[in-house]
Formats: structure tokens, C-alpha cells, sequence
């Protein structure tokens, strides 16, 4: 994961001459949608899911502080209903649900209608002059949840809200799979709110990177934010609370690790055991990349003698290795970890290669060949059958256009998910939730793909994994 940002802290972020909008108290028609980092007046009125809030303290508010989520802050109601636009629609319900297709019904608006759009956090999903819609193209055994308004030619109406679940969620669950969780980095890319994310695409987990070091072998968020109380624990706390997991990612392509600051196998997995203790995850991951870690075989050997502690002190905890790949399965430095990993045995869950910045003019076929190089790896090294390699093995994509300009568009990313749900990987993941936003010809950046693409898109094909 070479994209990357320094971004200052919020307080920095107040303490520049950057000017910050404050919303006074109005009656105006139609209230604005709710915002991070704005300054909110006692009685302001915003709307949020297509439902209207008014504020009761006066507030800047961050990332996390969504009107239904802080009480403290907002009521809900307000917004004086603009002349002329229909009435808000009736009681909506899920009457109908596939493996990959739901079916939503609802009461009539009132006023003139001309139609109904049902949303998905941003994106219109279906548009129609009935008071139903099929929602298709979904992943077997997610969740939505859906907005539906009524229009007309002066405008939308408040929302309604309607959640539901496609079928086809297995009763006994392979318990080695591991849920699809895209990489959320809260330092970089104007991170959005995890919450947010997983009401508009199903997803329940995410990787939370990086954990680096903040000075020899002492873990931190990025090597400078807590590893309690900031940004990060809140957005581990929104995602459990809304029934989700996380898995933490230690390292990545560059900044100050731990792998080459702790001393020992016990220093490094004393330090991996602080964050297993403050964050309380169910997957480690760890991201060996570069000089530093992944060709520096006496780190390599540190890494993964501190793993057979980390397994031992956390045998419910999964462990996974992540590292770079050439478009036909591993390097020569991949091929001597994985073999290394055998001979000390590591009890490694899963083997993750991450198939871009690599040369490729075709992502889905590269993506395959470097996998099935993979396998052929696990295979020489553990004699494992075909099933049972792809059973310890995962695929780390790179949304959008990567660093090399490699393009990997929604749909084939839908190729790549359903191939690994095919033979049975058991973790798909990509980087990063922040770039999984709209910006044809915006180039390689933070907080887009570059490409056209509904917002959220490359999470919502990620959860259906």
C-alpha cells in the first residue's frame, strides 16, 4: 500500500485560518445534509438518511457524531417541508428476498408524485412510478439498508428507511473464512465514518491500518495516534456496535514498523499483545512489505517466531501474513517466507498476496495466475490438496487505479470476488475504504479511485464475499 498521506489532526485542522461553514438556526425549506467538521448552531437543521435532525447544543462535528448517533446533540424533526414536494412515503418493509436480490414494498406518498427513487447511502438504486422495486446484483447473505423518497418536479421527499438480508446465509459457517474486510486507514484520505459505510453496503468488518511503531517496540495507530481514545478506537467501537468485527493490519509499505524495532520474536509479540488487549480484533494481520521487513530475512524470521507466541496467547485470534506477489504467484523473498514459515511451524491462518503494482495489463487474469502461483507455493511447501490451499489463502486488491496506473473497475472486482468465493479463499480484502469514491480522470489519490463508480461500490462487492 504505497499511497499514502500525512495528514495533520483534527486539532490541527482548527487551528488553521481554513474556514470552517457555521450553520445558524433557520427556517429555511429544505435542510442540508449533515457534515464532519462544521460548526453547528442550537437550532440548525440538517438531514441525515433522509431524515431531518435539529441541533440542541451547539457543536463542531467530527466524523462519528452522525445525528443518530449522538442524542446528546440532536432531536430528531425539524425542517419545515418545502411547498408542493409529496408527502413522506408509508411504512416500508423487505417483501421479497434471493441470494442476491430484494424486493422492497411501500405505502403511497401524498401530494403529486411522480415517481419514487430507493437509495443506497448516496446511489439511486432503482427509480420507478410504483410503490415497490427489486433491487438485484447483491452478494449472497448481505445486509442493505435502503432510503426510499417520493419527487416531482419540485422536489424529494423526507425518507423512509427498510433494511434486509438476501439469503443464502450458510447455517454452519466454514469457520475459517474470514468475513470481506477492505482497509480503513483514519490517518489518510478523509476517512469516512465506518457506520455510514456499513448502512449503505452490508459490510460487517474492515482491516484498521496501520499499526507502526511510536518509538522502538511501542505499537501505535500510524506511530503517532493512541491506541485508545482517538480516531481509530472510535471507529472500531461504531463498527462493533453495529454487530461488526475488525482485523488490525500491522506494517505496510512504508513508516517506522515494528518488525525491525523490536529486538525479539517476545519484544515484537509483547507489542502485537498491546493491541490485541486495547482493540480487541478478530484477525491480526500483518503486512510484511518492502527492505525492511519482507527482504530483511533476519526481521522475516522475527516476525514469524513472534506469530507461533501471538497464536499461542491468542488461540481464537486469527493470524494472517499479507505481502506483494509477481503476476505469477510469489517472489523468490514470498517463496522463502511462506517455506520459512513451514519450517519453524507458524500457525498461519491464511497467506494473502496483494495482485497489484505489479505490471499488469489485465487485473483479473493477473490476479488469477498470481493466486493459483500461490497455491502451488502452500501446495510444495505443506502438501496441501488444491482445497485445502485455497482454504489458507486471500487476495488484498487496490480499487480503482493503482500507483502503476492499473485499472481494476467494479466489475472486475466482481470477477476477482466471485473467483476466490469459487475455490474457496478465505479472505478478500482491498485498499482502501477512503478511495472507494467517484473521480474519473482524478488520478492515483487519497480519497477516490480515479474512476467513474458509484460511491461505496468496490465495499459493497467486497461484503458479498
Amino acid at each position: 500500500m504505497k499511497l499514502r498521506v500525512i495528514v495533520a489532526t483534527v486539532a490541527a485542522l482548527f487551528a488553521t485560518s481554513a474556514p470552517v461553514v457555521l450553520l445558524a438556526p433557520t427556517a429555511a425549506v429544505a435542510a442540508a445534509a449533515w457534515a464532519p467538521y462544521t460548526a453547528y448552531a442550537v437550532g440548525a437543521v440538517v438531514t441525515y438518511n433522509g431524515i431531518d435532525y435539529t441541533a440542541i447544543q451547539g457543536h463542531t462535528s467530527l466524523p462519528g457524531w452522525e445525528p443518530p448517533n449522538v442524542p446528546a446533540l440532536w432531536k430528531p424533526g425539524g425542517g419545515t417541508p418545502q411547498p408542493g414536494v409529496p408527502g413522506q412515503p408509508g411504512a416500508a418493509s423487505v417483501t421479497g428476498a434471493t441470494n442476491s436480490s430484494l424486493t422492497l414494498g411501500w405505502g403511497a406518498s401524498s401530494g403529486t408524485v411522480t415517481g419514487y427513487r430507493v437509495y443506497e447511502g448516496s446511489t439511486v438504486r432503482s427509480t420507478g412510478s410504483g410503490t415497490s422495486a427489486t433491487i438485484s446484483g447483491l452478494g449472497t447473505c448481505t445486509t442493505h439498508t435502503y432510503t426510499v423518497k417520493a419527487y416531482n418536479n419540485v422536489g424529494e421527499s423526507a425518507g423512509r428507511d427498510v433494511t434486509g438480508t438476501t439469503t443464502g446465509c450458510p447455517t454452519n459457517p466454514d469457520p475459517t473464512k474470514m468475513a470481506g474486510a477492505p482497509y480503513l486507514y483514519m490517518g489518510w484520505g478523509n476517512p469516512p465514518n465506518p457506520g455510514t459505510v456499513m448502512d449503505a453496503t452490508g459490510v460487517k468488518s474492515f482491516t484498521m491500518a496501520f499499526i507502526l511503531s511510536s518509538g522502538g517496540c511501542t505499537p501505535a495507530w500510524d506511530g503517532n495516534r493512541p491506541l485508545t481514545g482517538g480516531a481509530d478506537q472510535q471507529a472500531i467501537n461504531t463498527i462493533k456496535s453495529k454487530g461488526g468485527n475488525v482485523q488490525i493490519s500491522f506494517g505496510g509499505w512504508s513508516g517506522n514498523k515494528l518488525g525491525p524495532n523490536c529486538s525479539t520474536p517476545a519484544a515484537f509479540a509483547g507489542a502485537v499483545q498491546q493491541v490485541i488487549n486495547a482493540v480487541g480484533p478478530a484477525v491480526v494481520d500483518f503486512d510484511i512489505e518492502n527492505t525492511d521487513e519482507f527482504e530483511n530475512y533476519t526481521v522475516q524470521d522475527r516476525i514469524l517466531n513472534a506469530l507461533k507466541i501471538v497464536k499461542q496467547n491468542n488461540p481464537n485470534v486469527k493470524v494472517v501474513v499479507t505481502f506483494g506477489t509477481t503476476r505469477t504467484g510469489p517472489n523468490s523473498h514470498g517463496i522463502r517466507l511462506i517455506n520459512q514459515a513451514k519450517a519453524l511451524a507458524v500457525p498461519i491462518d491464511n497467506f494473502t498476496i496483494m495482485p497489484f503494482d505489479f505490471g499488469s495489463s489485465n487485473i483479473y487474469q493477473d490476479t488469477v495466475n498470481a493466486s493459483e502461483g500461490l497455491k502451488n507455493a502452500l501446495k510444495s511447501a505443506y502438501g496441501y490438496t488444491d482445497a485445502q490451499a485455497y482454504a489458507r489463502m486471500g487476495i488484498s486488491g487496490m480499487n480503482g487505479l493503482s500507483d502503476q496506473q492499473e485499472m481494476t473497475s467494479t466489475a472486475t472486482w466482481t470477477q476477482i470476488r466471485d473467483w476466490a468465493r469459487s475455490k474457496g479463499l478465505t479472505r478478500l480484502a482491498y485498499w482502501a475504504v477512503n478511495r472507494d469514491r467517484p473521480c474519473p480522470g482524478g488520478g492515483v489519490t487519497s480519497n477516490c479511485s480515479g474512476i467513474s463508480q458509484p460511491e461505496w461500490e468496490f465495499t459493497r462487492i467486497t461484503a458479498g464475499f
